[in-house]
Protein backbone atom coordinates (compact mmCIF):
# COMPACT_ATOMS: atom_id res chain seq x y z
CA UNK A 1 0.00 0.00 0.00
CA UNK A 2 1.15 3.50 -1.13
CA UNK A 3 1.70 6.08 1.69
CA UNK A 4 -1.52 7.86 2.11
CA UNK A 5 -1.93 11.36 0.46
CA UNK A 6 -1.28 14.72 2.10
CA UNK A 7 -5.32 16.51 3.20
CA UNK A 8 -6.17 18.68 0.93
CA UNK A 9 -6.40 22.60 1.31
CA UNK A 10 -9.54 22.16 3.03
CA UNK A 11 -8.21 19.63 4.96
CA UNK A 12 -9.95 16.28 4.33
CA UNK A 13 -8.41 13.47 2.12
CA UNK A 14 -8.68 13.87 -1.10
CA UNK A 15 -10.94 11.48 -3.30
CA UNK A 16 -8.91 7.79 -4.08
CA UNK A 17 -7.53 7.28 -6.97
CA UNK A 18 -9.96 4.27 -8.07
CA UNK A 19 -12.59 6.98 -7.73
CA UNK A 20 -10.61 9.32 -10.15
CA UNK A 21 -9.79 6.75 -12.57
CA UNK A 22 -13.56 6.18 -12.59
CA UNK A 23 -14.69 9.38 -12.82
CA UNK A 24 -12.21 9.96 -15.87
CA UNK A 25 -13.51 6.59 -17.44
CA UNK A 26 -17.32 8.39 -17.26
CA UNK A 27 -16.61 11.71 -18.69
CA UNK A 28 -14.45 9.78 -21.66
CA UNK A 29 -17.47 7.73 -22.52
CA UNK A 30 -19.61 10.32 -22.17
CA UNK A 31 -18.25 12.61 -24.79
CA UNK A 32 -17.26 9.30 -26.75
CA UNK A 33 -20.88 8.68 -27.22
CA UNK A 34 -21.66 12.10 -28.38
CA UNK A 35 -18.44 12.31 -30.71
CA UNK A 36 -20.10 8.59 -32.01
CA UNK A 37 -23.60 8.99 -32.08
CA UNK A 38 -24.02 10.86 -35.21
CA UNK A 39 -22.47 8.33 -36.99
CA UNK A 40 -24.65 5.44 -35.57
CA UNK A 41 -22.48 3.60 -33.56
CA UNK A 42 -22.14 3.95 -29.78
CA UNK A 43 -18.79 4.34 -27.83
CA UNK A 44 -18.88 0.17 -27.22
CA UNK A 45 -18.94 -0.33 -30.83
CA UNK A 46 -16.83 2.69 -31.45
CA UNK A 47 -14.20 0.71 -29.32
CA UNK A 48 -14.45 -3.23 -30.88
CA UNK A 49 -13.82 -1.26 -33.98
CA UNK A 50 -11.02 0.35 -32.93
CA UNK A 51 -9.63 -3.22 -31.42
CA UNK A 52 -10.08 -5.13 -34.82
CA UNK A 53 -7.95 -1.63 -36.57
CA UNK A 54 -5.35 -3.04 -34.14
CA UNK A 55 -5.46 -6.62 -34.37
CA UNK A 56 -7.78 -7.58 -37.21
CA UNK A 57 -9.57 -11.37 -37.14
CA UNK A 58 -10.21 -11.61 -33.77
CA UNK A 59 -12.34 -14.58 -31.91
CA UNK A 60 -15.28 -12.85 -30.91
CA UNK A 61 -14.44 -14.08 -27.06
CA UNK A 62 -11.43 -12.31 -27.76
CA UNK A 63 -12.72 -9.43 -29.23
CA UNK A 64 -15.41 -9.28 -26.21
CA UNK A 65 -12.03 -8.72 -23.86
CA UNK A 66 -10.23 -6.43 -25.61
CA UNK A 67 -13.31 -4.71 -25.56
CA UNK A 68 -14.64 -4.94 -22.27
CA UNK A 69 -17.63 -6.12 -22.74
CA UNK A 70 -19.43 -10.04 -22.27
CA UNK A 71 -19.59 -12.20 -24.80
CA UNK A 72 -23.38 -12.17 -25.16
CA UNK A 73 -22.97 -8.37 -25.65
CA UNK A 74 -20.04 -9.00 -28.00
CA UNK A 75 -22.19 -11.15 -30.01
CA UNK A 76 -25.11 -8.97 -30.16
CA UNK A 77 -22.56 -5.85 -30.98
CA UNK A 78 -20.86 -8.15 -33.66
CA UNK A 79 -24.32 -9.06 -35.39
CA UNK A 80 -25.28 -4.76 -35.47
CA UNK A 81 -21.76 -4.04 -36.78
CA UNK A 82 -22.21 -6.70 -39.41
CA UNK A 83 -25.88 -5.58 -40.24
CA UNK A 84 -24.07 -2.05 -41.03
CA UNK A 85 -20.98 -3.78 -43.54
CA UNK A 86 -18.17 -2.32 -41.00
CA UNK A 87 -17.25 -6.03 -39.90
CA UNK A 88 -17.73 -9.14 -41.52
CA UNK A 89 -17.01 -13.02 -40.28
CA UNK A 90 -15.14 -15.79 -42.01
CA UNK A 91 -13.89 -19.51 -40.53
CA UNK A 92 -10.52 -19.03 -39.16
CA UNK A 93 -8.47 -21.23 -41.50
CA UNK A 94 -6.72 -23.02 -38.60
CA UNK A 95 -10.01 -23.71 -37.05
CA UNK A 96 -12.65 -24.20 -38.92
CA UNK A 97 -15.24 -24.27 -36.30
CA UNK A 98 -13.64 -21.05 -34.97
CA UNK A 99 -15.32 -17.62 -36.94
CA UNK A 100 -13.13 -14.38 -37.13
CA UNK A 101 -14.35 -10.93 -36.90
CA UNK A 102 -13.13 -8.93 -39.48
CA UNK A 103 -12.84 -4.82 -40.30
CA UNK A 104 -14.41 -3.89 -43.63
CA UNK A 105 -13.73 -1.24 -45.95
CA UNK A 106 -16.72 0.57 -44.70
CA UNK A 107 -15.56 0.00 -40.81
CA UNK A 108 -11.86 1.19 -41.98
CA UNK A 109 -13.76 4.65 -43.37
CA UNK A 110 -15.66 5.03 -40.52
CA UNK A 111 -12.96 5.21 -37.90
CA UNK A 112 -11.36 7.15 -40.55
CA UNK A 113 -13.82 9.91 -40.18
CA UNK A 114 -14.12 9.81 -36.71
CA UNK A 115 -9.97 10.31 -36.09
CA UNK A 116 -9.99 13.88 -35.95
CA UNK A 117 -13.03 14.19 -33.44
CA UNK A 118 -11.58 11.43 -31.65
CA UNK A 119 -8.03 12.74 -31.28
CA UNK A 120 -9.84 16.48 -30.76
CA UNK A 121 -10.91 14.87 -27.35
CA UNK A 122 -7.75 13.23 -26.82
CA UNK A 123 -6.00 16.44 -27.07
CA UNK A 124 -8.28 18.14 -25.13
CA UNK A 125 -7.81 15.15 -22.11
CA UNK A 126 -4.19 15.78 -22.12
CA UNK A 127 -3.79 20.02 -23.05
CA UNK A 128 -3.18 21.02 -19.32
CA UNK A 129 0.07 18.29 -18.75
CA UNK A 130 3.16 19.81 -20.21
CA UNK A 131 4.46 17.53 -23.42
CA UNK A 132 7.03 15.60 -20.64
CA UNK A 133 4.25 14.28 -18.94
CA UNK A 134 1.68 12.64 -21.52
CA UNK A 135 3.97 9.80 -22.32
CA UNK A 136 4.58 9.84 -18.51
CA UNK A 137 0.35 9.38 -18.09
CA UNK A 138 0.38 6.57 -21.01
CA UNK A 139 3.38 4.40 -18.82
CA UNK A 140 1.73 5.05 -16.00
CA UNK A 141 -1.89 3.88 -17.03
CA UNK A 142 -0.49 1.25 -18.73
CA UNK A 143 1.79 0.12 -15.76
CA UNK A 144 -1.26 0.20 -12.96
CA UNK A 145 -3.43 -1.84 -15.88
CA UNK A 146 -0.60 -4.37 -16.15
CA UNK A 147 -0.39 -4.41 -12.34
CA UNK A 148 -3.89 -5.27 -11.86
CA UNK A 149 -4.42 -7.82 -14.68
Amino acid sequence: MTDSPPPQADGKAPPSLLYLVKRLELLVRSRLEELVKPAGITALQYTALTVLERHDGLSAAQLARDSFVTAQSMADMVRALETRGLVRRERNPANRRELLILLTAAGRELLDDLAGPVGELEDRMIRELPARQVGEFRRTLTDTWRALS
